[in-house]
């Protein structure tokens, strides 16, 4: 029996020493691999890299004074990173080598292209965008000009990576599919990552500020904190859960009707409302145009000479601030005719192009007695506008195919063209009107053809980017000029109203940094997220109104102009009519709060509607 036992027992130890040994060989295998160990060391290398240069504004430059939203959780990027060779050692041989060199390819692709968005939208590449490849035709020039210098430290290691695989080829060509190394590298790190959820968000007892596999109202925080790997792992999973039917439980509607009742201050009428009443409305989106340019000269040649001459017979509003989010032009339009805000991931226009808005900026004019039209330059699927635009409320939407191309620039036919072409639709429209049109000549990169440069720059500033940007914004000011002047030939102007405005920053948005950088730069060249607002009609005098407002104010403060009852948009309009309240502020689509706070409501009250916003247009809140 004595025997039986020590046998028994030298058996289990046998087996156990059996499976340490195999652990051990596995642990020694994933050592001894070198292009594991290359590849492990050069993408924790652009990590760290990566992660400090979203630290910065625009993400182009490490300096001392860089500083991460917290201590950079190294095992959690350790864990990714090992997560995602694991899967290496499933192949036997050149497979294996394939696998390091494409992972690591792909991967650096990911992150230059987190880099490139990041510049221009302040957010990173999501599964929502998938939707969006309408969008890539003509935008060429546009995402290149994202690149900077500094991306260059993203590439270099993969001439080094194919150097060592094929002086070592023969080497490769021995390695072996070992399960036990995969395991190790794979559930290793999910049980680390377990652990870490567990305790930063849900004990909360990480770093200060600490996140992790949590949404931030700054998405370079989650960014950080995840690395672009479990960043876009992460995406996936709130990807598939923004996909599923939102639906409003009955506490959120009452949390979101108080709202409204809470915003929804009531003064006594002024001057200002219904002044346009029965006037055609037309509105022209600016593309780029920020408001630092306006009345402003260049080598004392006036930047925006017809803009200015509107000045005298307009409404001008020079605290007007951007609140576009991922949809940047199509977040402008939406906007301006839902006084909704943009939802917080992907673009509202593909993500929820049915969705239905009974007091949009179309419908309150239909009510009026209005037909409806929007104009656009470009492809109908471009931003998946024009589906969105006919659910918002617009009776007829003419997309470039509706129109003569006789000149394409940039993303769809040139302001000169398409502003001449333009007179004609709305000639032809039963008055009143609201018509609601782009332009896009002046996109980034701000490539305008030479012929068309006619401000006399030097040459070097020319070249500039903000030299560019003058020229293109001179350019698409002079078609303003022929438009308004096309208009009354046709004798529509004398009875329209026309409204003006950027729909997100241009230059400022896309190159601040090279601006920063140049010599001669000037302090008026300053814009912080402001894009000029000008409400023209020749029978008003000339008035500066320096409320700070956003895009979301513009449909209320239309609709008070154009004689609405308010009832059509108080308790439906995120945003307030910015010619008749005592409030002082803009809130950005990151959460910032720009203007003066009030006791009665506060800050954190107006930055909730950013909030509902996301809840009314995922639950297609206002469809009955």
């Amino acid at each position: 029996m004595e025997t039986f036992k020590n046998t028994n027992f030298k058996t289990k130890y046998s087996k156990f020493d059996k499976i340490l040994n195999n652990l051990y060989l596995s642990y020694k295998n994933i050592k001894e691999n070198k292009l594991f160990k290359y590849s492990f060391i050069i993408i924790l290398i652009k990590t760290l890299l990566f992660v400090l240069l979203i630290s910065s504004d625009k993400a182009v430059s490490i300096n001392a004074n860089t500083v991460l939203h917290s201590v950079p959780p190294i095992l959690v990027y350790i864990s990714f990173i090992c997560l995602i060779f694991s899967f290496s050692f499933l192949f036997n041989g050149i497979p294996q080598l394939c696998y390091f060199i494409l992972t690591n390819i792909i991967l650096t692709i990911i992150y230059i292209g987190d880099i490139w968005y990041y510049r221009s939208n302040h957010s990173f590449l999501s599964y929502h965008l998938l939707k969006a490849t309408s969008n890539l035709n003509n935008l060429g020039d546009s995402i290149f000009a994202m690149s900077r210098s500094i991306d260059i430290l993203f590439l270099l290691d993969i001439i080094f990576i194919i150097f060592i695989s094929l002086k070592d080829l023969k080497m490769y060509k021995r390695c072996k599919r070992n399960l036990t190394s995969f395991f190790i590298l794979f559930l290793l790190p999910i049980l680390y990552l377990v652990y870490a959820h567990y305790k930063v968000d849900i004990l909360k007892k990480g770093y200060e500020n600490q996140i992790l596999f949590k949404g931030s109202w700054t998405q370079n925080q989650t960014m950080a904190s995840l690395t672009p790997i479990g960043y876009h792992i992460f995406d996936i999973y709130t990807f598939y859960k923004e996909s599923q039917p939102y639906i409003i439980d009955d506490n959120e509607k009452i949390q979101i009707d108080n709202w409204f009742k809470s915003k929804s201050v009531t003064l006594p009428d002024n001057r200002y409302k219904g002044i346009f009443k029965d006037k055609n409305l037309i509105i022209l989106q600016v593309e780029s145009l920020e408001n630092f340019v306006v009345g402003q000269k260049i080598q004392n040649q006036e930047i925006t000479p017809n803009l200015n001459k509107l000045l005298k017979n307009s409404l001008y509003f020079d605290n007007y601030i951007e609140q576009t989010h991922n949809g940047t032009t199509s977040d402008a339009e939406l906007l301006t005719n839902t006084s909704i805000y943009p939802v917080r991931s992907g673009s509202t226009f593909f993500r929820y192009p049915g969705n239905t808005y009974v007091n949009s900026l179309p419908n309150i004019m239909k009510r009026l007695g209005y037909n409806t039209v929007a104009c656009h330059p470009d492809k109908g699927s471009y931003w998946n506008w024009l589906p969105a635009l006919k659910s918002i409320g617009f009776d007829k939407c003419y997309d470039s195919s509706s129109f003569n191309s006789d000149e394409v620039i940039g993303l769809g036919i040139s302001d000169k063209s398409f502003l001449n072409q333009l007179p004609d639709i709305l000639e032809k429209e039963k008055q009143p009107f609201y018509s609601f049109s782009i332009t896009v000549t002046s996109h980034s990169p701000f490539n305008l053809p030479k012929e068309y440069e006619e401000l006399k720059l030097n040459s070097s500033f020319n070249e500039s980017r903000m030299g560019k940007y003058f020229q293109s914004i001179h350019y698409t000011d002079k078609q303003i000029g022929n438009f308004l002047n096309i208009l009354k030939k046709k004798n529509l102007l004398n009875n329209s109203v026309v409204v003006l405005y950027g729909d997100h920053e241009g230059v400022h948005k896309f190159f601040d940094d090279e601006i920063n950088s140049m010599s001669q730069k000037e302090k008026w060249w300053d814009n912080n997220l402001e894009i000029p607002l000008i409400i023209y009609s020749k029978d008003i005098k000339g008035e500066t109104i320096s409320t700070t407002g956003g895009q979301v104010d513009l449909l209320p403060t239309l609709s008070y102009l154009m004689g609405a009852n308010s009832s059509d948009y108080l308790l439906s309009s995120i945003g307030r009519n910015l010619l008749n309240t005592k409030l002082d502020f803009a809130v950005t689509s990151t959460g910032k709060y720009i203007g003066k706070e009030t006791k009665k409501l506060n800050k954190e009250f107006f930055l909730k509607g950013i909030t509902i916003s996301d809840k009314i247009i995922r639950a297609n809140y206002f469809k009955k």
